[in-house]
């Protein structure tokens, strides 16, 4: 592949860091990267939120990476509306790069904007990660709406990637074959964990301490964080509440005096939160959308030298991680297991057993799969 990548989100770069920006800050190590926000219909404001520009916003946010937030008309996502919201979004992205001197030599779909034809023979590919089909609801999309796109996208993009196994069946369903570029972590980011200040908005002295990180959204089985915190250990909880979870039992839950929610962080601050929290948890419901994810954060658990609990999830076997990622099904069995394995000691050597296993599962090594369904040849990756 020769130029620069579009690489089109399925959320906005200043997010919560997941896939799309970890790939794509990865991507720009070895090529120009013009990362693509979901279009935001002027119903939500003519201005940029961070900004607070007007229309289309390209900035230039690190070497070799620019990110555009475009608009979009109002009721983008409605039927009929949303390929008028993709023609635009395309015309937008083509004036974005000759702005920024980008010359588009491939292209990456991953959010639900259709951008593959943005530039004639650029090398495309369909990077699914999510079933949005399954989870049509939380993003309040027709479920039939999505599916269509799905498969107009899976049959015309030159190759199909996907973030997890039970994807990789869905996508054969639809005639193609899928290649599995999972999630990974980032090692690096926590190789001086033990050293981070400790974080000002924690009671000072916590010990045996169980943490969930993320996206606290209905994705999230309350009645694991419940059961944790009817132990009597700190639970600590850092990340951003969706809106509408759990309004009766989220407010009793984080008014509990062991239970400490912080909300959201910027992801370089919580090696920080990680530092004070022993056990990490994954407390996944049981739903269709989920068993098709692959939670970033039980691997960044363990490159944080941490323990994990999780949920029975197919991406928690696929990764074959034996006793350090012990999976528990119900409230009572995630809890006594959350329990168990806070009184384990901490040692050095536990701790560098997981992040060794973690380190296999880097990004640095997902964004090769990546790179190969491009056709960027990457020189080095795990010495940057």
């Amino acid at each position: 592949m020769n130029g620069s990548i579009v690489y089109a989100g399925g959320t906005r770069y200043d997010g919560v860091s997941g896939t799309d920006r970890h790939m794509a800050d990865r991507l720009s190590a070895f090529t120009d990267v013009l990362y693509v926000d979901p279009p935001r219909p002027v119903r939500s404001g003519l201005r940029d939120p961070e900004t607070g520009e007007a229309g289309h916003v390209l900035r230039h946010v690190a070497p070799r990476l620019w990110r555009l937030s475009p608009v979009a008309p109002p009721a983008a996502y409605r039927p009929g509306v949303d390929r008028l919201t993709a023609a635009l979004a395309r015309r937008a992205v083509r004036g974005a790069a000759r702005k920024a001197g980008l010359r588009i030599g491939g292209v990456v779909v991953a959010g639900t904007t259709d951008l593959l034809d943005v530039r004639p023979g650029a090398r495309t590919v369909r990077y699914v990660t999510d079933d949005l089909v399954a989870g049509a609801s939380l993003i309040r999309m027709s479920a039939s709406r999505l599916a269509q796109a799905e498969a107009r996208m899976t049959r015309r993009a030159d190759a199909v990637a996907v973030v997890s196994p039970g994807l990789v069946e869905r996508v054969t369903r639809l005639g193609r074959d899928a290649t599995l570029v999972p999630n990974g972590c980032d090692v690096a980011a926590y190789a001086s964990i033990d050293d981070a200040p400790p974080p000002a908005d924690l009671p000072a002295g916590l010990t045996g301490v169980a943490g969930f990180v993320g996206h606290v959204n209905a994705r999230i089985d309350v009645a694991l964080l419940e059961a944790v915190a009817d132990t009597g250990a700190p639970l600590v909880i850092v990340g951003p509440r969706g809106v509408g979870y759990e309004p009766e039992r989220w407010p009793a839950l984080i008014g509990r005096a062991n239970v400490h929610w912080v909300g959201r962080k910027p992801y370089e601050e919580l090696p920080s939160y990680l530092r004070l929290i022993d056990v990490g948890l994954t407390p996944y419901t049981d739903t269709a959308f989920n068993r098709a994810s692959f939670p970033l954060k039980t691997l960044e658990y363990l490159a944080a030298g941490r323990g994990v609990v999780s949920t029975d999830l197919p991406a928690t076997a696929w990764l074959e991680a034996g006793p350090l990622i012990p999976v528990a099904r119900t409230p009572a069995e995630f809890a006594a297991t959350v329990t168990a394995h806070l009184r384990i000691p901490r040692t050095p050597t536990l701790a560098e057993r997981r992040r060794a296993f973690a380190a296999r599962h880097d990004w640095n090594e997902r964004v090769r799969l990546l790179a190969d369904l491009l056709g960027l040849e990457i020189r080095e990756v795990a010495g940057r």
